[in-house]
């Protein structure tokens, strides 16, 4: 993005988003202390629409803020897993080709699902078991972000390119 003002607008906004899409649907699992959500469709469509910067920053801050709101245990590892997913899946889409979209979907979702399962197994001490619980869940996710964040972010940057040119925002 060209306008720094404009920029940190879309990250603000982004990051809003994100929280809210995070806190629209809380189903609790009792074993980890987590809970299931349908903010990563949020963080797929940051990062598939407007990038890296936005996808990262919106996808960690805006998910760590609503950990932040019951979950504060995880608000951390939150910051950074989400974060890191946010930021890999706008690094690795190009805005061209779906297959690659799909890739970084793919990617970002691994990085997800093995983050929660590290983070769960082995720095919470909860035990792989334990762990192990919660994977249904983050699968369901990512894979539930993937059928909204996918054609969605696909439309959104055919409105920008449409709106703004060719160059987008």
């Amino acid at each position: 993005m060209k306008n720094k003002v404009l920029e940190i607008s879309v990250i603000a906004i982004f990051t809003a988003l994100v929280a809210v899409t995070t806190l629209m649907v809380r189903i609790p699992v009792p074993a980890t202390g987590g809970y299931i959500n349908v903010g990563d469709a949020m963080i797929f469509i940051a990062a598939l629409s407007m990038g890296w910067m936005v996808g990262g920053i919106a996808g960690g801050l805006g998910s760590a803020i609503a950990d932040m709101i019951g979950f504060p245990l995880f608000a951390p590892f939150t910051l950074v897993i989400k974060g890191l997913e946010g930021l890999v899946v706008g690094l690795i889409a190009n805005g061209v080709s779906f297959k690659r979209d799909v890739l970084a979907w793919g990617t970002g979702s691994i990085i997800m699902i093995v983050g929660y399962f590290v983070v769960e197994a082995y720095i919470m001490r909860l035990g792989t078991p334990t762990a192990l619980i919660e994977v249904p869940g983050n699968f369901f996710q990512v894979v539930f972000g993937g059928m909204i964040g996918l054609p969605l972010s696909r439309i959104i940057r055919k409105r920008i390119k449409t709106i703004f040119g060719k160059q987008g925002i």
